[in-house]
């Protein structure tokens, strides 16, 4: 019973991914390589910009952000963390309520509550799994975004993740997504299981 619900969960998403534009292969020979090469090298000596949440720009414009992040950029979110104002604003974005976001992520809700109201960062293991949670919405966005089936003009892939992540997966041991995010190796395990919706692979 309990696959039957979670494929038909899952179902909505694995159609709108399977209608994707197709994108041109990077050329990582002659030219591109020295361009490409060239622009790491630049990256690497500017100091990284500081990526922060905007609440007049929306959830999703700062989760844009963080995925086209460089990694050096990404270095410098996970060393200050997120603002707890920000994880208040995502757990309305996904609808999902505060007090399960905050358990999902493993910050206190005393705490997650008084940086929200003081404009503090979430640091830290809460901070780091935050993060994680941003790239898993950029991952389920950009799954909507690169896909050309009718159904990705009306699909929200924030309030679909919401849903997603508390259900059990097979290819998780039978574990739920959210019980997973608080740690930095079961992000990467339930970006994989995403990851697999977007190929086709998951079925």
């Amino acid at each position: 019973m309990t696959g039957t619900t979670e494929k038909r969960a899952t179902k909505p998403l694995r159609k709108v991914a399977k209608a994707t534009s197709s994108r041109k292969p990077i050329d990582f020979v002659g030219e591109a390589t020295s361009s490409a090469y060239a622009v790491v090298q630049t990256r690497l000596r500017t100091k990284p910009a500081t990526i922060k949440y905007l609440a007049a720009k929306g959830v999703d414009t700062y989760v844009r952000a963080v995925s086209t992040a460089t990694p050096m950029e990404i270095v410098e979110i996970e060393r200050q963390g997120v603002q707890g104002s920000f994880i208040k604003a995502l757990s309305k974005r996904m609808s999902v309520p505060t007090t399960r976001i905050f358990a999902i992520l493993g910050v206190p809700k005393a705490t997650a509550e008084k940086k929200a109201a003081s404009g503090e960062f979430v640091s830290g293991a809460g901070g780091q799994a935050a993060i994680g949670m941003i790239k898993l919405l950029g991952m389920a966005q950009d799954i909507v975004s690169n896909s050309t089936a009718d159904e990705a003009h009306n699909f929200d892939a924030a309030k679909w993740l919401g849903q997603w992540i508390e259900l059990p997966q097979p290819a998780l041991g039978g574990r739920k997504p959210a019980e997973l995010i608080d740690t930095p190796t079961g992000i990467e395990m339930v970006a994989r299981l995403l990851g697999a919706i977007q190929s086709g692979a998951y079925q």
